[in-house]
């Protein structure tokens, strides 16, 4: 028998397990919100659990009376609707488990330690931003001021501080200021393979008649790209169209000369101070994009036998994760536990940059955050890399 089975055959009613009758459906959002919650700030360590399908009658007898497949569709989802409401986010798992040819719903809500966890937008005039809920034995009660202000006191009590974390460059000292040298993007391969192209162009145009536009496009071809380049009669309209293809082909080029050969390495530490040691931590980078700055969103592939190759997948997994956007880059990693009074390095392979000339002289501001599941308040703080 497995671990939900045992809990739906074995256990009552209590703070950490509650049964309906019903499934919620979309007509009980309101009650699977206000329960979540309750369920959320019990006071009870590990994991708490809803069971539905499943009642006791007036003389403390369970009976079975199982929930609709279609529950388990995903409409509603449950969990999508806890984080649209709820917070600090709270995980659900909802799994259907079959008691004697029923079949019972079960909610496990996880280990909760960032209480209090309270309605983060209106749902209805009755369950509104702010409202909280726990669960004291069987019964569900609204928490008032005080009970509030004694989950935020204890909160507090039992977490770190983040004046105690310090973020900064590696060295004898963390430094908050990175210098990164700049490189000419003139150099990029698909650059030069482009302005090759464009050559040939303007070298085409230069004549109008046509044998001696070809002797002219036969010697250019052949001091652009080499005698050892067989020579291949194209109009400008095709060499425009390979013009409009440069990047997609000389992508790994590109990455391999911007991440490998010009490449900066961008490594992080963080410094725990306190005495306790930080759980489950994790940091978000924030930082502005421009055009000559370039973060590698993934490592390079590796050249080999006039191609190139993909990295393992336990290099990648060790690159922190890179998103570009439009007006910004975010960068992220997970770093599990981080003990106190030693500095520990942020990436697992450090992030890889490259910085056009069009920057020297100029600074890029870097925001980050770090969460922990046993910090206070999120630790924020500014680094900057500076151009040179």
């Amino acid at each position: 028998m497995n671990r939900l089975a045992r809990i739906v055959r074995s256990e009552t009613p209590s703070t950490f397990v509650q049964f309906r009758r019903h499934a919620y459906g979309k007509d009980g959002v309101q009650d699977f919100l206000r329960d979540v919650l309750a369920m959320a700030n019990a006071s009870v360590e590990g994991s708490r659990y809803i069971i539905t399908g499943a009642e006791f009658d007036a003389r403390g007898r369970k009976r079975l009376c199982g929930v609709g497949r279609d529950d388990f569709s995903g409409k509603p989802a449950y969990q999508a609707l806890a984080n649209e409401h709820i917070e600090p986010p709270i995980r659900i798992r909802y799994q259907p488990v079959t008691i004697d040819g029923e079949r019972i719903g079960v909610f496990e809500i996880g280990d909760c330690q960032d209480r209090p966890y309270m309605m983060r937008v209106d749902y209805s005039e009755t369950l509104r931003r702010g409202d909280a809920y726990a669960r004291v034995k069987q019964t569900t009660v609204k928490l008032g001021r005080r009970q509030l202000q004694q989950l935020f006191e204890l909160k507090f009590q039992d977490s770190i501080s983040p004046a105690n974390i310090e973020v900064g460059f590696p060295g004898e000292i963390l430094h908050k200021d990175l210098r990164i040298t700049t490189c000419s993007l003139a150099e990029l391969p698909s650059t030069i393979a482009s302005s090759k192209l464009h050559e040939l162009i303007d070298a085409k145009n230069q004549v109008h008649a046509s044998a001696a536009n070809t002797l002219v496009a036969r010697l250019t071809h052949a001091r652009l790209f080499g005698s050892d380049s067989p020579y291949e009669e194209r109009s400008t309209e095709e060499i425009i169209q390979d013009i409009a293809q440069i990047e997609r082909r000389y992508a790994n080029h590109d990455n391999h000369f911007l991440f490998e050969e010009r490449a900066s390495h961008i490594q992080l530490v963080l410094y725990n101070q306190g005495e306790e040691a930080l759980s489950d931590v994790s940091i978000s980078l924030v930082m502005p994009n421009h055009s000559a700055f370039h973060v590698a969103a993934a490592l390079p592939k590796v050249p080999r036998d006039n191609g190139f190759i993909d990295r393992t997948p336990g290099e990648q997994s060790e690159y922190p994760a890179v998103a570009l956007r439009d007006d910004a880059i975010q960068v992220s990693a997970k770093l599990g536990d981080i003990p106190p009074g030693e500095p520990v390095e942020i990436f697992g392979i450090p992030l890889r940059v490259c910085a056009g000339q069009e920057l020297k002289g100029r600074r890029i501001g870097i925001q980050y955050s770090i969460l922990a599941h046993n910090l206070r308040t999120a630790a924020k703080g500014r680094l900057r890399l500076l151009f040179q």
